[in-house]
């Protein structure tokens, strides 16, 4: 089990902070654990993907429009080009939360779209609604609008908001989108029992900095 879970997880360091040489060790546990990808930072891509680039089974994953996701398409869409072209094989996009919020679902929607049309066929898109921020009505547009744009995966959190994933979130992230999408819980999963939890109620993505933990039976303090 303990190989099968690591294909689950985005080993993920997100921090403001984050130095080449935390990215490098990131990438070497990634190789030694056979995570599903390494998660940085878009300025960490490049680094991500050179160190990678011999281990096809780890993909370099990266954020867009992160953590608030109020930049505008256009830009959004901009940094998912650039962030393929330098070796991400894989976007976590933040939705227009303010946009869900006051009903302009063809804003939220269109915003998407842009990120999924942008990654087609080079990256799979996940979508991140912020679910801490959200009502359980809004939580259920923003995966439907998701479904429509062409997503790849529904995402719980940013990790840098209010809350992250719960129990309660998945299974209702996982019975709008159905069986066929992706549900990727990220933000304060920091043991096995957690994440086996989240896998137990449809997530079929873990995104933690806490992935050795995981895998081992330990627990993490850390969020990302």
């Amino acid at each position: 089990m303990s190989d099968n879970i690591a294909k689950m997880i985005d080993h993920t360091l997100l921090k403001a902070e984050a130095t080449n040489d935390q990215i490098v060790q990131l990438c070497a546990e990634a190789k030694e654990y056979k995570f599903a990808s390494v998660c940085v930072n878009p300025t960490w891509v490049k680094t991500a993907y050179e160190q990678l680039k011999d281990t096809p089974e780890v993909k370099v994953c990266t954020v867009i429009g992160f953590p608030l996701g109020a930049n505008t398409s256009e830009v959004k869409a901009f940094e998912t080009i650039k962030a393929i072209e330098e070796g991400a094989t894989e976007v976590d996009m933040v939705i227009n939360i303010g946009a869900l919020k006051v009903n302009n679902d063809q804003l939220v929607e269109a915003d998407i779209k842009a990120v999924v049309e942008a990654a087609k066929g080079k990256a799979l898109t996940k979508v991140i609604i912020e679910t801490s921020l959200l009502t359980d009505e809004e939580k259920v547009r923003a995966c439907k609008l998701s479904v429509q744009a062409g997503a790849d995966f529904v995402k719980t959190s940013t990790g840098f908001s209010t809350g992250g994933a719960t129990i309660d979130d998945i299974e209702l992230m996982r019975k709008t989108v159905g069986p066929n999408l992706g549900v990727k819980a990220s933000g304060g999963v920091r043991d096995r029992e957690g994440a086996l939890a989240m896998i137990e109620v449809g997530a079929t993505r873990i995104g933690a900095s806490a992935g050795i933990a995981i895998v081992n039976g330990g627990q993490s303090q850390s969020d990302y």
